[in-house]
């Protein structure tokens, strides 16, 4: 019973965290429209994939990182450092697309990676999940055991993975506005990452 509380509260707690627009969800979005359907899922697999190891990295430090500032201020400095990069590469890049290109939208397994590197670049879920485990209790001096472990990274990665899908499926839909959604996704991703440098600069100084 308790099992299965902290499998579907989890599955749901990352599910939800990842509707918003973010980093993530936009490039599976951008990938979608751009590529084809199937390499969107590609990208929404990569991405679960890293999030079922971030869930993991998230659970076993649940009490140190609540119990240590410093490490808490140095994940926040790094995301910090991260946003500030991808949002000049991606005003840069809008900035020199003078004209849409055709893309190949054959299936390719390279966008597995892709949606690996742009989830180790969002290091937003570690924290996020760390919550999650301490609410569920998870942590502390609760004596970790494999299979509460495998049941909670396991549905983080899931729930990860069907907001992401519903991404592909959505935006697969406006196949035909590809020009448009490729002309100002790039900006909207600027901006995007503008906003998550704001919210970091306020939690480092705030906290």
């Amino acid at each position: 019973m308790e099992e299965t509380k902290i499998f579907l509260i989890t599955y749901f707690a990352a599910l939800l965290g990842v509707v918003p627009p973010g980093l993530v969800n936009m490039t599976v979005a951008k990938t979608c429209v751009e590529y084809g359907k199937k390499n969107g899922i590609y990208v929404a697999i990569g991405a679960s994939i890293i999030v079922f190891f971030q869930a993991l990295v998230a659970i076993l430090l649940t009490k140190y990182i609540f119990d240590n500032p410093y490490v808490r201020n140095i994940l926040l400095r790094t995301g910090l450092v991260i946003f500030i990069f991808l949002m000049i590469y991606f005003y840069m890049k809008a900035r020199s697309d003078s004209h849409i290109k055709s893309n190949s939208k054959k299936a390719n397994s390279n966008s597995i990676f892709k949606g690996m590197l742009v989830s180790v670049l969002n290091v937003f879920p570690i924290p996020f999940f760390v919550a999650i485990a301490a609410a569920l209790n998870v942590g502390g001096g609760v004596e970790y055991h494999w299979t509460i472990m495998l049941l909670f990274v396991l549905a983080a990665s899931l729930g990860t993975f069907t907001t992401l899908y519903f991404y592909v499926f959505s935006f697969w839909k406006i196949e035909d506005k590809t020009t448009i959604f490729t002309k100002y996704s790039n900006y909207f991703m600027a901006a995007l990452m503008l906003v998550l440098v704001i919210i970091t600069l306020i939690r480092i100084f705030y906290y």
